[in-house]
């Protein structure tokens, strides 16, 4: 008798641990439903409440109407517009030499721009470093200007700002390791210089310019140039005495309407800024990027929906389990059994 209830109900069991299997287990649900939530955070960044009630029958129309008007509106703390004014022909090489002779002081005078610049780790699996714009060196010969990269990096996600000390660190190494030929003697690595423009505060100081280098802790003032260090602006900071010229410029950056162009580099940034903005194939990207934002996240959506679902299937297999058990035990117990 045993042997055939056994048989009854392990057959029925059997049936509900295989349907279960269909759930997606509890931490990927989790992570599912975070993916969708950024995703709709950042939907709503582009496009306006109104125009995500259309859902899946969203009009292309509309969908341009708040790309133009998001691209009208961005700034130069955000990606889109930084690195498409930086790529930009016949401007982009004249912006960051601007940017570079406010920030650091001096004229650089040979540059080559690459923007969104992916440097990979040694091992496909490891970490790679993306680069906002990287800046390599074009020294001519008996110029006597130093080799260096730069590589600037506007960011607004002040989630990540304790990991940043670390994340500049690789920055330099991946920009050091790639810039040095097998063989090569290591007075010919690059100088590597990480500048970071920030609408929050790193540390917690309020300066408007952190400048981190490496050096001997016994001896402070010893000199210690191994080529590289980063340099913080932040947008808001108080501390310090920065050049006037910066202060404009971060001001600039974080609101770029013509009003805070109040010098003549400003204002020649400006007008840079203005003609990407009005340019067919930088507003038909930035098209493209919300369609394939809103694509991703209707698809995240859509799976978050299945998982519901399945965990609600799965929760209802797991409670009949349960009453199935209870009534074994119970009839177990009472010394009868109806096959």
């Amino acid at each position: 008798m045993q042997a055939l209830l056994s048989a009854k109900y392990g057959r029925r069991n059997c049936m509900k641990e295989t349907e279960k299997k269909k759930a997606v287990k509890p931490k990927e649900a989790a992570e599912q439903t975070e993916k969708q939530n950024e995703k709709q955070t950042e939907v709503r960044q582009i496009l306006p409440e109104q125009t995500l009630t259309g859902g899946e029958d969203l009009e292309r129309a509309e969908i341009e109407q708040a790309a133009r008007r998001k691209l009208a509106e961005m700034n130069l703390l955000e990606d889109f517009l930084f690195g498409s004014v930086v790529t930009f022909p016949e401007i982009g090489e004249r912006f960051v030499k601007i940017l570079l002779k406010i920030i650091l002081g001096r004229e650089v005078k040979h540059l080559s721009v690459t923007a969104q610049k992916f440097i990979y780790g040694a091992d496909i699996d490891l970490h790679g470093a993306r680069l906002d714009v990287c800046l390599e060196p074009e020294i001519e010969e008996g110029s006597g200007e130093n080799a260096t990269v730069y590589d600037i990096e506007p960011d607004r996600n002040s989630c990540d700002k304790k990991m940043l000390p670390r994340r500049t660190r690789f920055y330099h190494g991946k920009i050091a390791a790639r810039n040095l030929n097998s063989g090569a003697d290591y007075d010919s690595l690059k100088d590597v210089v990480v500048i970071m423009i920030l609408p929050y505060d790193p540390f917690g100081l309020n300066r408007m310019v952190y400048t981190v280098r490496n050096k001997c802790l016994e001896e402070p003032e010893m000199a210690y140039e191994d080529g590289a260090y980063t340099v913080f602006l932040y947008t808001k900071g108080t501390v310090g005495i920065p050049s006037e010229e910066v202060r404009q410029l971060l001001c600039y950056m974080e609101n770029s309407v013509y009003g805070n162009a109040v010098n003549e580099d400003l204002r020649e940034i400006h007008r840079m800024v203005e003609t990407v903005k009005r340019d067919s194939k930088v507003i038909r990207m930035r098209i493209q990027m919300v369609e394939d934002i809103m694509k991703q996240a209707r698809e995240i959506t859509r799976l978050g929906e299945e998982n519901t679902k399945l965990g609600e299937e799965n929760k209802k297999l797991e409670e009949e389990n349960k009453k199935l058990k209870e009534e074994l035990a119970r009839k177990n117990s009472a010394g009868h059994i109806d096959i």
